[in-house]
């Protein structure tokens, strides 16, 4: 199922550096996301009207798949679009894993049970019921993450957009208190990794990687095919993945005379940049760099 937004958002092109931005020109774009299976088929989605939009946020294209647009297409970020094929069972799975990150689990297993007085709390939520008791504990947590202070991202405030949803979810607490959340959508046989986060507090104990891997053991047993990382990269997305589809989210504009100066300052920029860290990679300028911070 291609994911279209009801209502235009805000999205900016940014002039950026690593994860400083430096300017923003802001565009109201409507979201068209397309599904893991439609990213492994190569599909190409037919846009809707804009309505009120100014242009289109296009998520997840495979690379090589073109889009019949007569305006202009700003590459926005290409990434690798990570799962979990849950079909091949929990062992090929794990077999599939290096051996250092199969190391890297057990000793953050161990740990995190160690301090919660020997044994991991693990609790599982999957009706409607559970869902409903899964959202007071989970907000508590979403409430202190970055995903929310930052991002926008966390665990949305009114459980009201789980209603007639079938999903998964799961809690870690340590001592009694939450710690960690996850909550992840269906969509037909696939589960998506929706919201996730942990109390920054218990950082060193790596709450988010231990309930992630206690997740994935639970779907091993479920009905789901697989388990998408949805857009975008990430360290643990790379290292649990059994794997990954190429894609890019496009940014599509209408060919005015203002998109043109927008695009082209930006992908120009963005070109420096790439030229800038490219010459920065060679030894003689790295030296330079470090007597420079010195």
């Amino acid at each position: 199922m291609v994911h279209l937004g009801r209502r235009a958002r805000g999205v900016t092109l940014r002039f950026q550096v690593g994860a400083r931005t430096l300017a923003t020109i802001p565009r109201r774009l409507r979201r068209v996301a397309l599904s893991l299976d439609q990213a492994l088929a190569g599909h190409v989605p037919a846009l809707p009207p804009l309505a009120d939009a100014q242009g289109y946020l296009v998520t997840s294209v495979p690379d090589g798949a073109a889009l019949d647009w007569p305006g202009l297409a700003f590459v926005r970020q290409r990434y690798d679009r990570h799962y979990v094929d849950l079909s091949a069972g929990e062992a090929a799975w794990r077999a599939g894993l290096s051996g250092q990150a199969r190391a890297t689990m057990r000793r953050k297993a161990r740990k995190l049970a160690a301090a919660g007085g020997g044994a991991l709390d693990i609790r599982r939520y999957r009706t409607a019921d559970d869902l409903a008791a899964f959202h007071p504990p989970a907000r508590a947590v979403a409430r202190l993450t970055y995903q929310e202070r930052l991002l926008g991202s966390a665990l949305p405030e009114n459980a009201a957009f789980q209603h007639g949803r079938e999903a998964r979810a799961w809690l870690l607490f340590l001592h009694g208190a939450p710690v960690a959340y996850l909550w992840c959508g269906a969509d037909g046989d696939t589960l998506r990794y929706d919201y996730v986060g942990h109390d920054p507090a218990h950082h060193a104990l790596s709450p988010g990687s231990v309930l992630m891997e206690a997740a994935l053991v639970d779907l091993f047993a479920d009905r789901f095919a697989r388990f998408d990382f949805t857009e975008g990269e990430g360290q643990h997305k790379r290292t649990l993945a059994s794997g990954a589809v190429a894609c890019r989210d496009l940014i599509l504009l209408p060919p005015t005379l203002a998109n043109r100066a927008a695009v082209g300052a930006v992908g120009g920029f963005d070109a420096a940049m790439r030229a800038a860290k490219g010459w920065a990679e060679r030894p003689m300028l790295r030296a330079l760099a470090r007597r420079v911070r010195r």
